[in-house]
């Protein structure tokens, strides 16, 4: 569980700060809406997620790699609606029921995009020492040209995305505290992202991901 944290931490947004701006990414499609909740709805949000009967069921998968069984490096939980399950790198994952604060959420953020979701992947990164490795959402169950809506909440983190057919260009979005990133069209194809390990003092904040999908 991510710890407890101060809404005035420099490292959280202390001002509200509202923009969209489209990510320049040859072939696909991302945009940022930069302080889509403001200050007080994401501590609020965070703050819901983090404890009481609203929090995230969050669990630590394992993947294996090499014949070995490796805990990820990060906490997980899959909700959605009924039937609505998902794999990735080997791991089924069947959907939790939706909490209130997440139904909020989802909702806000269908009518942002004008695309519906009916799946939600959150991840925990409890401090920059928990990751995610290069991938695509790219699996048969979220269609050829997925809508990804990612919010995060907490921390700054770096995201990071290169091209597949050449992985010497790249782009960096930060992500800091109630910013939105969507990703639609052809960016699962022709894109792959990451939010790696990082030693620097001022993104070892915890931070929470939600990122809504549809599946088929």
């Amino acid at each position: 569980m991510a710890k407890k944290r101060d809404p005035g931490d420099q490292h959280y947004r202390l001002f509200d700060e509202s923009a969209v701006v489209q990510v320049d990414l040859p072939g696909g499609d991302a945009t940022l809406h930069k302080g889509f909740l403001t200050r007080v709805e994401a501590i609020n949000y965070l703050s819901r997620l983090e404890s009481g009967g609203e929090a995230v069921a969050w669990s630590q998968e394992t993947i294996r790699m090499f014949g070995k069984e490796h805990p990820l490096p990060r906490l997980t939980a899959w909700y959605g609606d009924p039937g609505r399950e998902y794999t990735y790198s080997g791991i089924k994952m069947e959907p939790l029921a939706w909490t209130g604060v997440l139904i909020e959420l989802r909702d806000r953020i269908s009518e942002r995009v004008g695309a519906p979701m009916n799946s939600l992947l959150c991840n925990l990164y409890r401090d920059g020492s928990d990751c995610v490795s290069w991938h695509a959402d790219d699996e048969p169950e979220l269609g050829p040209e997925p809508v990804i809506a990612s919010l995060s909440l907490g921390g700054v983190r770096s995201f990071k995305m290169r091209r597949k057919d050449d992985p010497t260009v790249q782009r960096s979005v930060d992500l800091g505290h109630g910013d939105l990133l969507t990703m639609r069209g052809l960016t699962q194809q022709l894109w792959q992202h990451e939010v790696p390990r990082t030693a620097k003092k001022e993104l070892q904040a915890p931070r929470i991901n939600l990122t809504f999908r549809f599946v088929e």
